[in-house]
């Protein structure tokens, strides 16, 4: 898996481009599945999900996914669950102070975010997580979340 998540940060701006083309459509077919079969295929999504992004990414599956913004490095890699920057014990080769022989999360998230096209995300502070979603389908939360609802205003006559 760590090969694989090398992989995929060192071809961050495919990824961030094919989560783009994908995203839209895996969220409205989950909308569809969901208004169908509410939430009963739950455990298959979230495990379809956990397989894709466990292989691609090595996903800890924290329910609020951040690969878009982490230069497609999952933040939760780090063995301190750090997930808004590096904890300042990175190595001077760019590993991890906890796991010598792994890079640092966040070294592969900047190297990721400055291949993206819209790298500059990665800026932006992150909170951490609710932990009380670590393990849950970050694309139910998304298909299943409100969308804001769009209203239509008749046009006013101004002329006078």
């Amino acid at each position: 898996m760590y090969k694989v998540r090398l992989w995929s940060v060192r071809r961050a701006r495919f990824m961030e481009a094919l989560y783009n083309a994908s995203n839209p459509v895996i969220l409205a077919t989950l909308r569809g599945i969901t208004k169908v079969f509410g939430t009963k295929l739950d455990r298959p999504i979230t495990a379809a999900e956990r397989g894709l992004k466990g292989f691609l990414f090595d996903c800890q599956m924290c329910g609020s996914c951040q690969l878009s913004k982490t230069g497609m490095s999952c933040p939760m890699n780090c063995p301190k669950t750090l997930r808004n920057g590096p904890c300042g014990g990175v190595r001077p080769d760019g590993n991890c102070e906890v796991k010598p022989d792994m890079k640092c999360v966040w070294v592969l998230a900047w190297d990721g975010s400055e291949r993206m096209k819209n790298g500059d995300v990665i800026k932006d502070v992150e909170f951490s997580g609710d932990h009380r979603d670590k393990g849950k389908s970050t694309w139910l939360k998304l298909a299943r979340e409100k969308r804001p609802e769009v209203s239509v205003k008749p046009m006013q006559n101004t002329n006078v």
